[in-house]
């Protein structure tokens, strides 16, 4: 059978998503919320750049919520509680990768008794891009024991970001590091990455001193570099570091971190990905121990980037690719350690019908 999905809010993640619903053999694609005036009405093909499909854009919220689908993937750049309610709600399962994949015990009660209410389930598929924090390691843990250290780490060139107010004024790269000090960031980014630390240390078995440490760092131009949000200033900020740590003892147990670069010349620390390169890397620290680089996240080229995104990609494809999985789960909030292993499927024209379908 195919079940019938909605994209909520159409950016890099939102068109990878619907993208990825156009090539799966279970998923039908049957509308998409948009915020912006300019892509109300248009088809969601042309929207992809491709042949229309026959299906327009809306921002029309209550129209969607009557739509008949199984599910929605919701991803717009701020998380409102209120549109999430409502889509269980109408009796719409959701996949997201904004947040509710490891909640604190008071809202995910909150939340999953919504859903058990609605008989669908809510299911966040992670962050940075989807699983590496917390799925991966989790997973890779299982080759080790007497686990000491559990190590999730991005190093990306934020140039090829293709979101330049977010790298502007979200981030806050071009500012100085005074500015970028105050920054939402580390809250706003904190609140994901916060629970990938948690689920980790939890399912391990590590006794966590509360509350988890937060680390920001940064590095200033030394010179004139250019990205798509204009040229960083010598003496601005042109890279950064959050790190969130779960200790034990004053000393790091699960480890969370990104490293962001306006690449890697003219900087002050002096700053590079390293020999790998651009990368996401997991590190089991045990008996034995594994470190697991995982490439070709990355683009070519920051001009490729700002085109398609692998990373971002691969954050919309862990959606796309639980929605049968979630669709055919029983209600409540469930998060990667409630479900079945999720996996991909094979491109449309290798395609095998499964046995009875």
């Amino acid at each position: 059978m195919s079940f019938r999905v909605i994209q909520w809010a159409t950016g890099g993640v939102g068109r990878a998503g619907m993208e990825g619903v156009l090539g799966h053999p279970d998923l039908e694609l049957v509308g998409a919320w948009v915020h912006t005036p300019t892509k109300e009405g248009v088809d969601l093909g042309t929207l992809l750049g491709r042949d229309p499909i026959g299906i327009s854009a809306t921002g029309d919220v209550a129209a969607l919520l009557a739509t008949d689908a199984d599910c929605v993937v919701y991803s717009p750049f701020m998380v409102d509680p209120s549109v999430v309610t409502a889509i269980l709600q109408s009796g719409k399962n959701v996949v997201t990768p904004l947040g509710w994949f490891y909640p604190p015990p008071e809202e995910r009660a909150r939340i999953d008794a919504i859903a058990k209410n609605a008989g669908v389930t809510l299911h966040g598929t992670g962050i940075h891009p989807g699983g590496i924090t917390e799925r991966f390691p989790l997973t890779i843990s299982a080759l080790s024991g007497s686990i000491t250290h559990v190590r999730a780490e991005e190093f990306s060139d934020i140039r090829t970001y293709g979101a330049p107010d977010v790298v502007r004024d979200w981030m806050l790269f071009g500012s100085a590091p005074e500015e970028a000090r105050t920054s939402v960031m580390a809250d706003a980014l904190g609140a994901g990455f916060r629970q990938s630390v948690r689920m980790v240390a939890d399912e391990l078995g590590f006794d966590v001193e509360p509350p988890l440490r937060t680390v920001h760092e940064m590095a200033v131009a030394t010179a004139p570099i250019d990205s798509p949000i204009g040229t960083i200033q010598p003496g601005t900020v042109a890279a950064q570091r959050f790190q969130w740590e779960a200790l034990v003892d004053g000393e790091a147990v699960v480890t969370a971190a990104v490293n962001w670069l306006m690449g890697e010349e003219h900087l002050e620390p002096a700053w590079e990905f390293g020999p790998a390169g651009e990368r996401f890397e997991v590190e089991i620290t045990g008996d034995p121990s594994c470190l697991t680089t995982f490439k070709k996240l990355h683009p070519e080229t920051v001009e490729a980037g700002l085109v398609r995104n692998p990373a971002i990609v691969a954050t919309a494809l862990h959606c796309v690719n639980a929605i049968p999985y979630v669709c055919r789960a029983e209600p409540g909030l469930l998060t990667y350690l409630d479900l079945p292993l999720v996996a991909g499927r094979a491109e449309l024209g290798l395609h095998r019908l499964r046995r009875g379908s």
